[in-house]
């Protein structure tokens, strides 16, 4: 028997990414009753099809992505992630560049209009946040954990990176925002996912 869908979890994907989290995240969300759903800038193709960061000089993985991050409403879904890797830096690629202009590249502008969508979990691990550092104003503020290496980019960004002792905290979450240190917590992060989405409505969002 088929188990009833609790709604679609976005996850902006775009080439490098994280074949650990990828992997985790379509073995555990559906389990537990979530679609996920691979979203991208198309470059006006129907589809692309994306490679993850080699592992042992062999790339593992591979996803064909046919939904446009221009055409889609975040309120559609529950949750949006940032998988981790470089994916979140080439996702931020504009064409044209205009001095005094906030980043216009399709993934930045849906993700602005994301993070103000009521009821809505937003999501990255690793260098997921590379996404959000396109424009301090999805930042500013917020508590966050990353990986070691853009800890610069985040903080300059505005936000307050979380330490455990001499590293960044395995978990943050601060509102409606859920960030994990990197892959190798990931088990940990797609948890507190699901249990944040699922208490939309029950209970305050602060922590």
């Amino acid at each position: 028997m088929a188990i009833e869908s609790k709604g679609k979890i976005g996850v902006l994907i775009e080439e490098h990414f994280d074949g650990t989290e990828f992997r985790r995240f379509n073995e555990y969300f559906p389990a537990r009753g979530y679609e996920v759903e691979y979203i991208s800038h198309l470059w006006g193709n129907e589809s692309l099809r994306f490679g993850s960061n080699p592992e042992n000089d062999t790339i593992e993985e591979h996803v064909t992505v046919t939904t446009e991050v221009e055409d889609i409403d975040p309120a559609d879904y529950k949750g949006i992630i940032c998988i981790g890797a470089y994916a979140m830096d080439r996702l931020r690629y504009q064409v044209n560049v205009k001095k005094g202009q906030k980043n216009q590249a399709p993934a930045v502008v849906f993700l602005r209009k994301a993070v103000g969508t009521d009821n809505l979990k937003l999501g990255a691990i690793c260098h997921g946040l590379w996404l959000f550092c396109a424009d301090s104003d999805l930042l500013k503020g917020r508590k966050v954990t990353c990986a070691h290496n853009i800890i610069c980019d985040v903080e300059n960004a505005g936000a307050e990176v979380v330490y455990d002792g001499n590293v960044t905290a395995d978990l943050v979450i601060d509102g409606n925002l859920i960030t994990g240190k990197h892959p190798g917590v990931v088990d940990q992060f797609m948890e507190a996912f699901v249990k944040e989405m699922e208490k939309i409505g029950t209970a305050t969002f602060a922590r």
